[in-house]
């Protein structure tokens, strides 16, 4: 665990610790600087964005890591299409096998980017006859506002 005088960093630093371990992570240095790398990112990142951000990290062992915390359900794995998985952490309150997280993504074919649709309801599929969803991955390619503003100028 990182040292700090901040209060409100040491708090969260705590809570990083405390959702690791309900988990059943023991919260390593390593861990913990992957689970913060996640968390400041404003869209799920893949082991080669995590790679870039985290420059003295190994990319097998950050590789590990997110395993690691994708087993233990502390994180999302997303399949965008883009050919790299792409990481996000769980946000619901039990964990992420539960249907409280499950959330559309938007790719963005310019950016390449994965935006999570928190505010997008999934929309109802009706299963046949003794079939049971346990997951749904809803994916929904175009370009992101951020780009359709750059290319209209």
């Amino acid at each position: 665990m990182t040292k700090t005088d901040n209060p409100a960093q040491r708090a969260q630093e705590e809570e990083r610790i405390r959702s690791m371990e309900s988990h059943g992570i023991k919260p390593t240095a390593m861990r913990l600087l992957v689970y913060r790398e996640l968390e400041r990112a404003r869209h799920p990142l893949s082991l080669k964005d995590l790679e870039e951000r985290m420059v003295t990290a190994e990319r097998s062992t950050i590789f590990r890591t997110l395993t690691l915390l994708h087993e233990h359900h502390l994180i999302h794995a997303i399949e965008d299409g883009s050919g790299a998985m792409k990481y996000e952490l769980c946000h619901s309150e039990g964990d992420c096998t539960s249907d409280e997280d499950q959330h559309p993504h938007f790719y963005c074919e310019q950016c390449r980017r994965t935006f999570c649709l928190h505010d997008t309801p999934l929309p109802h599929v009706p299963l046949p006859p003794g079939f049971h969803a346990t997951a749904t991955n809803l994916l929904i390619k175009g370009i992101c506002a951020e780009c359709l503003a750059i290319h209209r100028c």
